[in-house]
Protein backbone atom coordinates (compact mmCIF):
# COMPACT_ATOMS: atom_id res chain seq x y z
CA UNK A 1 0.00 0.00 0.00
CA UNK A 2 1.01 3.63 -0.47
CA UNK A 3 1.16 4.34 3.28
CA UNK A 4 3.41 1.43 4.20
CA UNK A 5 6.67 3.39 4.49
CA UNK A 6 5.28 6.16 6.71
CA UNK A 7 4.61 4.12 9.85
CA UNK A 8 7.97 2.31 9.70
CA UNK A 9 10.10 5.46 9.91
CA UNK A 10 8.10 6.63 12.92
CA UNK A 11 8.72 3.37 14.73
CA UNK A 12 12.48 3.36 14.03
CA UNK A 13 12.83 6.78 15.66
CA UNK A 14 11.97 5.30 19.08
CA UNK A 15 14.88 4.02 21.22
CA UNK A 16 15.00 0.24 21.01
CA UNK A 17 18.52 -0.64 22.07
CA UNK A 18 18.93 -3.41 24.63
CA UNK A 19 21.11 -1.15 26.81
CA UNK A 20 18.14 1.12 27.48
CA UNK A 21 15.89 -1.73 28.57
CA UNK A 22 16.19 -2.90 32.15
CA UNK A 23 15.09 -6.28 33.46
CA UNK A 24 11.72 -5.74 35.16
CA UNK A 25 11.41 -6.41 38.85
CA UNK A 26 9.13 -9.47 39.39
CA UNK A 27 6.98 -7.35 41.71
CA UNK A 28 6.00 -5.06 38.82
CA UNK A 29 3.93 -5.68 35.76
CA UNK A 30 4.75 -4.34 32.36
CA UNK A 31 1.93 -2.30 30.88
CA UNK A 32 2.49 -1.24 27.31
CA UNK A 33 0.51 1.73 26.10
CA UNK A 34 0.21 1.01 22.38
CA UNK A 35 -0.57 4.65 21.47
CA UNK A 36 2.90 5.88 22.46
CA UNK A 37 4.68 2.50 22.50
CA UNK A 38 6.42 3.42 25.76
CA UNK A 39 6.67 0.93 28.60
CA UNK A 40 4.93 1.99 31.79
CA UNK A 41 5.58 0.02 34.99
CA UNK A 42 2.78 -0.45 37.48
CA UNK A 43 3.03 -2.12 40.86
CA UNK A 44 1.10 -5.37 41.19
CA UNK A 45 -1.84 -4.63 43.45
CA UNK A 46 -2.79 -7.21 46.04
CA UNK A 47 -6.35 -8.14 46.97
CA UNK A 48 -7.64 -9.26 50.36
CA UNK A 49 -9.64 -12.50 50.48
CA UNK A 50 -12.78 -10.77 51.80
CA UNK A 51 -12.84 -8.52 48.69
CA UNK A 52 -13.23 -11.48 46.28
CA UNK A 53 -16.53 -11.56 44.39
CA UNK A 54 -18.14 -13.91 41.83
CA UNK A 55 -17.11 -13.41 38.22
CA UNK A 56 -13.92 -11.51 39.03
CA UNK A 57 -10.38 -12.29 37.92
CA UNK A 58 -6.85 -10.89 37.84
CA UNK A 59 -6.39 -11.17 41.61
CA UNK A 60 -2.95 -11.15 43.28
CA UNK A 61 -3.02 -12.47 46.84
CA UNK A 62 -0.67 -13.52 49.64
CA UNK A 63 -2.34 -16.48 51.35
CA UNK A 64 -1.49 -19.22 53.82
CA UNK A 65 -2.58 -22.79 53.14
CA UNK A 66 -4.75 -23.82 56.11
CA UNK A 67 -5.58 -27.31 54.82
CA UNK A 68 -5.38 -29.40 51.67
CA UNK A 69 -7.36 -32.53 50.87
CA UNK A 70 -7.37 -34.65 47.73
CA UNK A 71 -10.70 -34.84 45.89
CA UNK A 72 -9.48 -36.45 42.65
CA UNK A 73 -6.44 -38.71 42.32
CA UNK A 74 -6.76 -41.04 39.35
CA UNK A 75 -4.94 -42.15 36.26
CA UNK A 76 -6.21 -41.14 32.81
CA UNK A 77 -6.32 -43.64 29.95
CA UNK A 78 -2.95 -42.46 28.64
CA UNK A 79 -1.30 -43.09 32.01
CA UNK A 80 -1.06 -39.47 33.20
CA UNK A 81 -2.35 -38.66 36.65
CA UNK A 82 -5.19 -36.25 37.35
CA UNK A 83 -4.91 -34.68 40.78
CA UNK A 84 -7.27 -32.13 42.28
CA UNK A 85 -7.04 -30.87 45.85
CA UNK A 86 -9.40 -28.56 47.66
CA UNK A 87 -7.25 -26.26 49.76
CA UNK A 88 -8.48 -23.86 52.40
CA UNK A 89 -6.37 -20.73 51.94
CA UNK A 90 -6.65 -17.36 53.61
CA UNK A 91 -5.25 -14.09 54.84
CA UNK A 92 -6.10 -11.91 57.83
CA UNK A 93 -9.45 -10.94 56.25
CA UNK A 94 -10.87 -14.41 55.62
CA UNK A 95 -10.49 -17.83 54.00
CA UNK A 96 -11.65 -19.37 50.71
CA UNK A 97 -11.48 -22.76 49.01
CA UNK A 98 -8.70 -22.88 46.42
CA UNK A 99 -8.89 -25.62 43.78
CA UNK A 100 -5.37 -26.91 43.11
CA UNK A 101 -4.90 -28.97 39.95
CA UNK A 102 -2.10 -31.42 39.10
CA UNK A 103 1.36 -29.88 39.72
CA UNK A 104 -0.28 -27.07 41.75
CA UNK A 105 -1.10 -29.68 44.43
CA UNK A 106 2.59 -29.98 45.37
CA UNK A 107 2.90 -26.22 45.94
CA UNK A 108 -0.18 -25.99 48.18
CA UNK A 109 1.06 -27.75 51.30
CA UNK A 110 -0.40 -27.04 54.72
CA UNK A 111 1.21 -24.14 56.57
CA UNK A 112 2.93 -22.72 53.48
CA UNK A 113 2.55 -19.03 52.57
CA UNK A 114 2.14 -18.57 48.83
CA UNK A 115 1.60 -15.69 46.43
CA UNK A 116 -1.17 -16.28 43.88
CA UNK A 117 -0.90 -14.18 40.74
CA UNK A 118 -3.73 -13.57 38.27
CA UNK A 119 -6.11 -15.82 40.23
CA UNK A 120 -9.80 -15.89 39.33
CA UNK A 121 -13.09 -16.78 40.94
CA UNK A 122 -15.08 -19.76 39.68
CA UNK A 123 -18.49 -20.84 40.89
CA UNK A 124 -19.06 -24.36 42.23
CA UNK A 125 -22.55 -25.30 43.40
CA UNK A 126 -23.42 -21.67 44.04
CA UNK A 127 -20.25 -20.97 46.07
CA UNK A 128 -17.07 -19.19 45.07
CA UNK A 129 -13.74 -20.95 44.59
CA UNK A 130 -10.36 -19.44 43.88
CA UNK A 131 -8.40 -20.93 40.97
CA UNK A 132 -5.17 -20.22 39.12
CA UNK A 133 -5.33 -21.29 35.47
CA UNK A 134 -2.57 -21.38 32.86
CA UNK A 135 -2.47 -17.57 32.77
CA UNK A 136 -1.71 -17.35 36.48
CA UNK A 137 1.10 -18.30 38.82
CA UNK A 138 1.57 -19.86 42.24
CA UNK A 139 4.87 -19.02 43.90
CA UNK A 140 6.37 -19.16 47.36
CA UNK A 141 5.82 -15.86 49.11
CA UNK A 142 8.85 -13.67 49.71
CA UNK A 143 10.52 -13.98 53.08
CA UNK A 144 8.92 -11.75 55.66
CA UNK A 145 5.37 -12.09 54.30
CA UNK A 146 3.37 -13.08 57.39
CA UNK A 147 -0.20 -14.27 56.94
CA UNK A 148 -2.56 -15.25 59.75
CA UNK A 149 -5.73 -16.66 58.13
CA UNK A 150 -9.03 -15.48 59.61
CA UNK A 151 -10.69 -18.91 59.57
CA UNK A 152 -14.01 -17.73 61.01
CA UNK A 153 -14.77 -15.80 57.79
CA UNK A 154 -15.12 -18.49 55.09
CA UNK A 155 -16.16 -16.88 51.80
CA UNK A 156 -16.77 -20.27 50.19
CA UNK A 157 -19.62 -20.91 52.67
CA UNK A 158 -21.62 -17.98 51.28
CA UNK A 159 -24.12 -19.28 48.74
CA UNK A 160 -24.78 -17.03 45.77
CA UNK A 161 -28.06 -17.26 43.94
CA UNK A 162 -28.22 -16.55 40.24
CA UNK A 163 -30.94 -13.94 39.86
CA UNK A 164 -32.07 -13.21 36.30
CA UNK A 165 -32.25 -9.49 35.63
CA UNK A 166 -35.48 -8.67 33.71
Amino acid sequence: SAHQGEGDTERRALPCTTAERTKPDPQTRMVVDMSTEEEVKSEATFTQVDALRPGTSGHNLHVKVVSSKAVVNRRKGDGTMIRVNECMVGDNSGVIVFTAKNEQVDKMTEGKVVTLRNAKIEMYRGCIRLVVDKWGLIEEAEQGVVVKPKVDNNLSEVEYELVPIP
